[in-house]
């Protein structure tokens, strides 16, 4: 017997012929269609303006697998940390982060990662398998349901910052935000969407290539191929020199903002050499800010985070070379929901409400 094709994979066009094939009016094709993508229906059941025996022939043609809520924890600074499941069983998280004036969306694209970089929890889990498209859509949905409920605002940015490299499932990825800033969508705007990579050039050029409208990022966390190799082992095959290339050719195709994240790690990379190789670098590419990053601890390795006259003496240098440099302080440190932590670890029973289905 033949698996059920996901209703969400079809066009409205196909969903249009579909109706039509099975002696009903076109118009339910566009009713189907808000259920499933603007009001985030999470079952055939849920679309309650169709009738019951065409709810009920549409689960008996399609399936509608979709991401479940399956536990929450709460830092004492606001942000939610949420593990979602997929209905094959795979568990993500992603993270909801308020601030006065933005809600923002930290994101997954992949079940795991597969780049090891020596900083990230996520990169010590083995890559299970790509989000589909549909699977990243629900997130987005999920943590906007989860704004609107506990701060009576809808998510105003998006981060793709969780766990996994976005450009290494490049088009799930792509037709999710094509969803996602879809008027027929949840409509949010692409210039509130950042993609963050850790460096994958020939993506990055297709990014150009393909005309994107969102905003890019880039990990680079250390500003020389030596340095950067030891902690990102995909700058062996992704060299500054290539990410430099790649970067303009971006933004020569889209003038899209470009981003430097930066991570300080304590004796490794946050010395005023190390600030030089990164002002050459910023001199090279229309980058439009530094975001410097707290490092946060993770168990698996034992760097250490610089004192606060070492991070802002960093900073203050780049200021001093005409660098536009942020201090970005990391939010739900205290439930593992910060940069670099994510690895579904088990929830603190304290902070964690498990959801009942």
């Amino acid at each position: 017997m033949n698996a059920k094709k996901n209703i969400r994979t079809l066009t409205l066009d196909e969903l249009t012929q579909y109706f039509l094939s099975i002696g009903d009016k076109k118009f339910r094709a566009k009713q189907a269609w808000e259920w499933l993508w603007k009001k985030h229906a999470q079952s055939f059941e849920d679309m309650t303006n169709l009738s019951k025996e065409l709810r009920e022939k549409l689960a008996d043609d399609f399936s509608l697998p979709s991401l479940r809520n399956d536990a929450s924890q709460y830092s004492s600074d606001g942000t939610i940390k949420t593990r979602f499941k997929t209905v094959d069983g795979h568990l993500v998280e992603g993270v909801l982060i308020p601030v006065e004036s933005r809600q923002t969306a930290c994101v997954s694209s992949q079940v795991g990662c597969s780049l090891s970089c020596k900083f990230c929890a996520t990169g010590f889990m083995d890559r299970k398998r790509n989000l589909h498209f549909d699977e990243i859509y629900d997130e987005v949905a999920l943590l906007n349901e989860m704004a609107e409920k506990t701060y009576g605002k809808k998510l105003s940015n998006i981060v793709f910052m969780g766990m996994g490299e976005p450009l290494l499932n490049y088009k799930n990825v792509l037709k999710a935000i094509e969803r996602i800033t879809a008027p027929d969508g949840l409509g949010i705007g692409s210039k509130r969407i950042t993609v963050s990579t850790s460096g994958i050039s020939k993506m990055i050029r297709q990014l150009g290539d393909d005309g994107v409208k969102f905003n890019l990022a880039l990990s680079l966390h250390a500003a020389n191929d030596k340095k950067r190799s030891e902690i990102m082992p995909i700058n062996e095959t992704n060299n500054i020199k290539s990410l430099i290339d790649a970067l303009n050719y971006f933004y020569e195709k889209t003038k899209n903002d470009i981003t430097f994240e930066y991570i300080l790690f304590k004796g490794e990379n946050d010395s005023i050499q190390d600030a030089d190789d990164l002002i050459k670098i910023y001199k090279q590419v229309p980058v439009h800010l530094v975001n410097i990053i707290e490092y946060n601890p993770i168990d698996e390795v034992d760097f250490v985070k610089p004192e606060k006259e070492a991070t802002q003496k960093f900073m203050d240098y780049l200021a001093a070379h005409r660098v536009n440099v942020r201090l970005r302080i990391s939010r739900g440190k205290d439930i593992d929901a910060a940069c670099g932590q994510l690895a579904n670890k088990d929830l603190d029973e304290k902070k964690a409400t498990a959801i009942q289905h």
